[in-house]
């Protein structure tokens, strides 16, 4: 295991969690929340990764950046996941800040979608 394997594991333990209320949320018709969460388990799955080649940082863009640098460039992600953290990032952005925008309701089932491939393929590259 790495010097950070258990900055690792709290990552993708919180992956799950929110991954799981985003599921528990969109249920209850809460699609901006949903969509929200959904990007959230996107994002402690990447910060997994980065902390996998020895990069912690908490900064959203800078997440996403790093995450096409090392993973996506390097052919570990394919380009579509790499766009799918994109336009996470955007839903998340309409779900915590759109003040008359939400999410509608098929965009927060992609999120989820979207967000769960994103987890497994980051759980399959850490092994």
């Amino acid at each position: 295991m790495t010097e950070n394997s258990t900055e690792i594991s709290a990552n993708l333990e919180r992956a799950e969690t929110n991954l799981h209320a985003a599921k528990d949320l969109i249920e209850k018709e809460y699609y901006d929340i949903a969509a929200a969460r959904a990007y959230y388990s996107a994002f402690y799955a990447a910060s997994a990764l980065l902390l996998s080649v020895g990069i912690d940082t908490s900064k959203h863009s800078g997440v996403i950046a790093l995450i096409h640098q090392h993973f996506v460039k390097t052919g570990k992600f394919d380009k579509e996941q790499g766009k799918n953290l994109n336009w996470l990032f955007e839903i998340r952005g309409i779900g915590d800040y759109g003040v008359s925008a939400h999410v509608a309701s098929g965009e927060a089932h992609l999120s989820i979608k979207v967000a769960e491939n994103f987890l497994e393929t980051a759980k399959e590259i850490l092994g």
